[in-house]
C-alpha cells in the first residue's frame, strides 16, 4: 500500500472537506542535517520522506523516517543516533504538519518565498515552528526548499557532557522536496 495514502486521508478528514482539493504527493525528497561541534562534524541525509501537499488550502504533512538517515562518520555514530538521541524505536518518525501562511496561488507557475507554520515533531516532542521556504511551481510539480536550525533541547534530546565537544546542541536542517499531482482515485 502506498504509505502516503493514510496521510492524504487524514488530511482530508481533519479538514472536513473533500471537494475542490488539489493534492500533491511527495515523490522525491532530500532531507539532511549537520551537527557542527568543535571537535566533530556529523552529516546525514534521508531520501525516504513521504507527504502530501494540498495546493488549494496550502496545507501539508511531511513524515521523515528516522531509520532512513545515512552518511554518519561511523557505524557507532549511527548506533548512538538511533539509541541514545532520537530513540528511533520509540519515535520512528519526525513529522511536520501545518500550512503555508502567505497567500500564494500554488496552481500558478512561479517562485514564491513563503513561511510554513505548523507542528514540528522530533523525538516525540512537538514544537510550533515557522520555517521560511522557497516554493517553485513548475510543470514537474511543486518543489519546496528550506534551511532551518533545530535546538536539540527543544525536543528533549540530551547531550551527555562527555560528548558535548563532538555533538552540537543545534543542528542545521536542509530539505529539498518535490511534490507531484497525486493520482485521483
Amino acid at each position: 500500500m502506498n504509505r502516503s495514502i493514510p496521510i492524504a486521508l487524514a488530511l482530508c478528514v481533519c479538514s472536513g472537506v473533500f471537494a475542490q482539493r488539489q493534492l500533491y504527493a511527495l515523490k522525491k525528497s532530500d532531507v539532511g542535517f549537520v551537527s557542527d561541534a568543535p571537535m566533530e562534524r556529523i552529516a546525514a541525509a534521508n531520501r525516504s520522506a513521504s507527504g502530501i501537499l494540498d495546493i488549494t488550502a496550502r496545507d501539508f504533512v511531511v513524515r521523515i523516517p528516522m531509520r532512513s538517515f545515512t552518511g554518519f562518520n561511523s557505524p557507532l555514530q549511527l548506533e548512538h543516533f538511533h539509541e541514545n538521541y532520537v530513540e528511533s524505536k520509540a519515535f520512528p518518525n519526525a513529522l511536520f504538519e501545518g500550512r503555508i501562511i502567505e497567500t500564494a496561488d500554488l496552481a500558478v507557475p512561479g517562485t514564491y518565498r513563503v513561511r510554513a507554520k505548523g507542528r514540528f515533531t522530533v523525538h516525540g516532542i512537538a514544537r510550533e515552528r515557522i520555517i521560511p521556504c522557497e516554493v517553485v511551481v513548475a510543470r514537474e510539480g511543486v518543489r519546496v526548499t528550506a534551511r532551518f536550525d533545530v535546538l536539540l533541547a527543544d525536543h528533549g534530546i540530551r547531550i551527555p557532557r562527555v560528548v558535548q565537544q563532538k555533538l552540537a546542541g543545534t543542528v542545521n536542517v536542509k530539505l529539498d522536496l518535490l511534490f507531484e499531482p497525486a493520482p485521483s482515485e
